[in-house]
């Protein structure tokens, strides 16, 4: 890599601390109108960033273009790291959180859209934090990918290689995105339009603007943070469900939104299948949540749809909203949860897991290798939405699947080599390298990170960012070859 590139990723960069410091700058609204006296650390921490980032776009203004395309995936990480590391800023300043892993843990959780939280008492938390956790995850939800891929044109990167970097597999719709700019637009587009339009829906439903438009940036994001104690426990009945279908188009492809709302069904067969197997998964867990509830745990009908409805978006979108403290529930429930936000939403989306697009390829793989036993002279290859899969795409997968399970290995392994319970241990892993969140195990789901120790709290943050960034995009970094001169 020659040194021109790495000077021309770093003015990439700055332009990035830019935009982050202009939404710290965002949140000066709320702490002058509430009073909050924070006005002058949120001043400071943002004016501070977007003059980093200014400094490193004039600093290197001349290094624009990049030829090799392995930066795209040291772009990608390092995007995550120094937005993480500023996004403390404001944390810090103001007090909300003591030390600076804490700080670290609390903004690589929003920046990577997971939800996991070490502060217990958010009602605590002044209004400028409050909408600073918000809109780091909606901006890290799908913002952050989104703005790199808009800024692309002049740096020589293909658009689509930057793409797989942060998702980690080829998708027929995502590289017909990426080959133009204008496609772009309209993805941007969509994310703003869903943003206002639940914003809208919020208001209507009774919320103060303020309820939602931090509501609809943790949600739409597939974010979880909440400004209130309890989830979202405390919201009516109708707006529960409200934020169910935020969590639910949180979790689906974003080019088939657009197709849709143009008209253009045509063109949704190469995601159709996706789709109707995402709603699948969810449906079947709002039937056996509702009879569980039901008939296991004594709810009301009412009550008992309402609570399967919310905590199976919560968990298929990898949100991770709680309207109520599920691990209490029955064990099966919990482990169908857990299941839920493993498979996650679809490729294209802001939700975390395997996606659904490889939950699909996985199992008809392992079909056509049993039918394959059966009839070693057949041909029977892995189709998705009608068509061959090529074998390239299923090894992906593959190895995607296979360093999953590894890494919820190590990290459990981790874990509890710094000193927590076995339960917890898995708890916190699953819910991190999936960008669920909340705790699964004994401890609860509405149960903080806070009481970790500091060396568990990091092997939360490595587990958080390589489960965004799937993985691979994180391993390749320590691959030794990657670094040789081409």
């Amino acid at each position: 890599m020659r040194s021109s590139e790495v000077k021309a990723l770093l003015r990439f960069v700055g332009l990035l601390l830019m935009a982050e410091g202009g939404l710290m700058l965002l949140c000066l609204i709320p702490s002058l109108h509430f009073h909050d006296h924070t006005h002058w650390q949120i001043l400071a921490s943002g004016l501070f960033t977007a003059a980093v980032g200014a400094l490193l776009v004039v600093r290197y203004h001349r290094h624009t273009a990049i030829a090799d395309n392995r930066l795209a995936f040291l772009l990608v990480v390092v995007i995550w790291i120094v937005l993480a590391l500023f996004g403390t800023l404001p944390l810090l300043s103001t007090g909300s959180v003591l030390n600076f892993t804490d700080a670290y843990f609390e903004a690589m959780s929003g920046f990577t859209s997971t939800g996991a939280s070490v502060v217990a008492e958010v009602n605590r938390l002044p209004s400028s934090i409050l909408l600073w956790r918000s809109m780091s995850q909606w901006f890290g939800g799908f913002g952050i990918i989104l703005v790199v891929l808009a800024l692309m044109p002049r740096m020589g990167i293909n658009k689509y290689s930057l793409y797989t970097a942060s998702a980690s597999i080829e998708d027929p719709t995502s590289q017909q995105l990426s080959d133009s700019n204008m496609s772009f637009r309209r993805m941007v587009s969509i994310y703003l339009l869903l943003t206002a339009l639940f914003i809208w829906m919020f208001h209507s439903s009774g919320l103060q603007m303020w309820d939602a438009v931090n509501i609809t940036l943790t949600n739409i994001s597939s974010g979880g943070f909440s400004i209130y104690d309890d989830g979202i426990a405390s919201l009516s009945h109708h707006q529960q469900y409200l934020v169910a279908l935020a969590m639910l188009f949180g979790g689906i492809n974003f080019t088939m939104i657009y197709l849709f709302i143009t008209f253009r069904w045509n063109k949704m067969e190469g995601k159709r299948e996706q789709v109707m197997v995402y709603l699948l998964m969810f449906a079947a867990s709002v039937a056996f949540c509702l009879l569980a509830l039901r008939y296991h745990s004594g709810y009301g009908w009412s009550d008992a749809m309402r609570l399967a409805v919310v905590q199976s978006a919560s968990a298929i979108s990898t949100t991770g909203t709680q309207a109520v403290d599920a691990s209490t529930w029955w064990t099966p429930i919990a482990f169908l949860f857990l299941l839920l936000a493993v498979c996650g939403g679809m490729a294209g989306s802001t939700s975390g897991g395997l996606k659904t697009m490889r939950v699909i390829i996985l199992v008809r793989n392992v079909r056509t290798i049993l039918r394959n036993q059966l009839h070693p002279h057949a041909v029977n290859p892995v189709r998705l939405n009608g068509h061959p899969v090529a074998r390239s795409v299923i090894n992906n997968v593959m190895v995607i699947f296979f360093v999953s399970v590894a890494v919820a290995f190590i990290g459990v392994m981790l874990l509890m080599l710094c000193g927590e319970g076995g339960k917890d241990a898995i708890g916190a892993m699953m819910g991190c390298i999936t960008g669920y969140g909340p705790r699964f195990g004994y401890s609860g789901a509405l149960a903080t990170y806070g009481s970790f120790a500091m060396s568990s709290k990091w092997v939360c943050i490595a587990a958080m960012l390589m489960g965004r960034l799937e993985y691979i995009t994180v391993i390749v970094l320590l691959y030794p070859p990657f670094w040789h001169r081409r």
